[in-house]
């Protein structure tokens, strides 16, 4: 497969080079069989199991569609070749040599069927072809930019940056004599003009707040010591918004101070606007929120959803027979990891293939690592067979003789195929709140379909899986279960009108609890009690053919935004509510980069321009992964979800963030 030479490879990525599997950058959904295929998908043409993308832009879709449908050319000669790509040639050569830096950027840290930080990022393209004297040109300017990146210590994930390519192109379009800015310039009105950019975008998102409604998010971090952060920010369908950090250090168990922390943020996000807070599970919080509650009688609390359901894998992790196999997984994986010659050879035999994933949550990393391990039982079992393992010195090592003896035990596969089947019903729902999207509408059900598919595993023996389902009516009970949750179950139209929906007593009491809560006026609520028989009997406009088509095609809250406005009231309670996530996990927050800032003794002027480093910082990062995921909001649907596919992990450090000579000589007129 010539990846370099397809221009379908720029709207798409391959994650499985062993199934020729292929990621589409639009609406994310994967195929086998290599890019031949994903072309009919973005052109929008049905082909067997092939389903057409909604979300590919008509430019794309109709560039495609004639690649289909041209006839075949005979080759030219390779000299004469141009790369071409639907946003025309780009000018970096960082794949001169064939090599195409987006999608191998991409295949490592993005992809999945929910969105997340988990997207496509552009990177730039093939260097077109010159003549020598251009191509001299091109090899001084990638040169140049190598040892600017080298000589700063720049992480090389900077180049993935969607304003890399966009900061040539704008140097380029000056021409010769450019000066760019200065370092008095970066570190005073450029940081401040890009900071009221940023506030300018929010005060236009604080108007839609009003329709959609927002959520608070408060995660905090602790170095078990004596350092604590706190990061609030505020999410919404176009996007989370970074707002402030805070030390809470020496008052992180002072409930009425973490109340006033978490009551100026709603006056500041607007209280009119604020649907849900969701923050951490412990007691001062608790109390915090309780506080919050009293004085805001039609707002909701919850801790976040994604901490509920790792606490049950961690919980499940404890099952004697759980624990020793998920050890001797962490054995097998330690083994293979301990020596760069061994994991080479590994990689060499598994096609580059990764057994651990160690950003991930501790709980989380060893499920995956045991699936990893599952997936790839003839490759380790051939490992210690191949002939080059056999004539190596590590061959003969006790260790390496008792983890053979291990993979050839009957006990260990049984055992991890078990494990497997049992937690991956919780790993899709984790996998599924820990997305950037609304997904309050399908937490409720997830965890009832979680339990039946454990259920299903177990074949209905109770004797079996009635400890992990306890396991989960505990954790659930305990942390999250709230009628917000019951509510938007309620009100999401692809669980309501699906054939196979039961009545669930709880899930009405709960909407029913949830309304009261959110419409304290009278008129409100007679308007309500008038609504409901609509949307349960599918009246009206929630009953027309495109309503009916759209309950699976479009997500709960923009189905209700575009076929509900013959109920008014009841519309604005489930766009409000559906517009909401479940989790404040997604984003990893670099927290060592943050404790930087409060590691040194600043002067007040000094800490604030950091702050202010932090804020714009924060929200490009945040603008760039709505940028990448789109406007639109997509449906969930389950079975779909892959856990396999990277997962949020914690943002990789920036050298800005922990260098801070730029405060020296700060000049006041800043």
């Amino acid at each position: 497969m010539v990846r370099g030479r397809d221009a379908c490879w720029e709207h798409c990525v391959l994650v499985d080079a062993t199934r020729q599997k292929v990621r589409c950058n639009y609406c994310h959904r994967e195929f086998s069989g290599g890019v031949y295929r994903m072309k009919f998908h973005l052109a929008q043409i049905k082909n067997k199991d092939i389903v057409p993308c909604s979300e590919v832009p008509d430019d794309v879709r109709n560039l495609i569609h004639s690649i289909l449908t041209t006839p075949r050319k005979q080759k030219a000669p390779k000299k004469l070749k141009i790369d071409h790509t639907a946003n025309g040639p780009q000018h970096s050569s960082s794949s001169a040599s064939g090599y195409n830096a987006k999608n191998a950027g991409s295949s490592g840290q993005h992809g999945s069927t929910c969105p997340s930080l988990l997207l496509p990022l552009p990177s730039p393209g093939a260097q077109p072809t010159a003549n020598d004297a251009q191509k001299q040109k091109y090899d001084n300017a990638d040169n140049k930019i190598a040892l600017f990146f080298f000589h700063n210590s720049i992480p090389f994930s900077a180049s993935k940056s969607i304003y890399y390519q966009a900061m040539i192109d704008a140097i380029a379009d000056c021409g010769a004599g450019y000066k760019p800015p200065t370092y008095e310039g970066l570190r005073s009105t450029l940081l401040e003009k890009v900071k009221e950019e940023i506030n300018e975008n929010h005060r236009k998102l604080k108007d839609e707040w009003k329709d959609t409604g927002c959520t608070i998010l408060s995660d905090n971090w602790s170095d078990g010591r004596s350092k604590s952060l706190l990061v609030l920010s505020v999410a919404s369908p176009k996007g989370t918004q970074f707002l402030k950090l805070v030390d809470i250090s020496s008052r992180a168990d002072d409930a009425y101070y973490l109340f006033e922390l978490l009551d100026s943020v709603i006056m500041e996000v607007g209280a009119e606007n604020v649907v849900q807070v969701i923050t951490d599970s412990a007691t001062s919080y608790t109390y915090a929120a309780g506080l919050l509650l009293k004085k805001y009688p039609s707002l909701f609390w919850f801790p976040c959803a994604s901490y509920s359901i790792e606490k049950m894998l961690e919980d499940i992790s404890k099952l004697e027979w759980v624990s020793t196999t998920l050890e001797e997984t962490r054995t097998i994986a330690r083994f293979i990891c301990s020596d760069g010659w061994i994991l080479s050879l590994m990689k060499k035999l598994t096609g580059g293939r990764e057994l651990v994933r160690p950003k991930v949550a501790r709980f989380m990393t060893h499920f995956l690592t045991l699936r990893s391990i599952v997936n790839q039982e003839d490759d380790l079992k051939h490992f210690f067979s191949h002939a080059d393992w056999l004539s190596s010195v590590h061959s003969r090592r006790p260790d390496a003789l008792a983890i053979k003896s291990l993979l050839y035990l009957e006990r260990f596969w049984k055992s991890a195929h078990e494990i497997i089947g049992m937690s991956e019903p919780l790993l899709k729902l984790l996998r599924l709140v820990d997305g950037d999207m609304p997904a309050m509408g399908y937490i409720y059900e997830g965890i009832e379909r979680a339990k039946m598919a454990i259920k299903a595993f177990y074949k209905g023996c109770e004797e079996k899986y009635m400890s992990v389902l306890e396991i989960i009516e505990r954790r659930w009970s305990m942390h999250c279960h709230s009628h917000l949750h019951a509510a938007a179950a309620f009100l999401n139209p692809s669980i309501f009108y699906d054939p196979s929906f039961k009545f669930d007593v709880n899930m009405r009491n709960g909407f029913h609890a949830a309304m009261w809560k959110m419409f304290p006026e009278e008129n409100d609520r007679i308007e309500l009690i008038k609504d409901q028989p609509v949307y349960i009997k599918a009246q009206g406009a929630l009953g027309s053919k495109f309503a009916i088509m759209g309950r699976t095609l479009n997500s709960p809250g923009d189905w209700w935004a575009t076929y509900g406005y013959e109920i008014p009231v009841l519309q604005r309670a489930a766009v409000r509510i559906l517009s909401q996530p479940c989790s404040s996990y997604w984003f990893k927050w670099n927290w060592s980069a943050f404790e930087n800032i409060y590691t040194k003794n600043h002067t007040r002027m000094e800490l604030e321009k950091l702050n202010d480093l932090v804020f714009v910082h924060c929200n490009l990062r945040l603008q760039e992964i709505s940028r990448s995921r789109g406007a639109k909001c997509r449906p969930v649907t389950y079975d779909e979800i892959d856990v396999s596919s990277e997962w949020p992990a914690e943002s990789e450090s920036s050298s800005l963030l922990l260098d801070d000579s730029w405060l020296d000589n700060l000049p006041f007129e800043c």
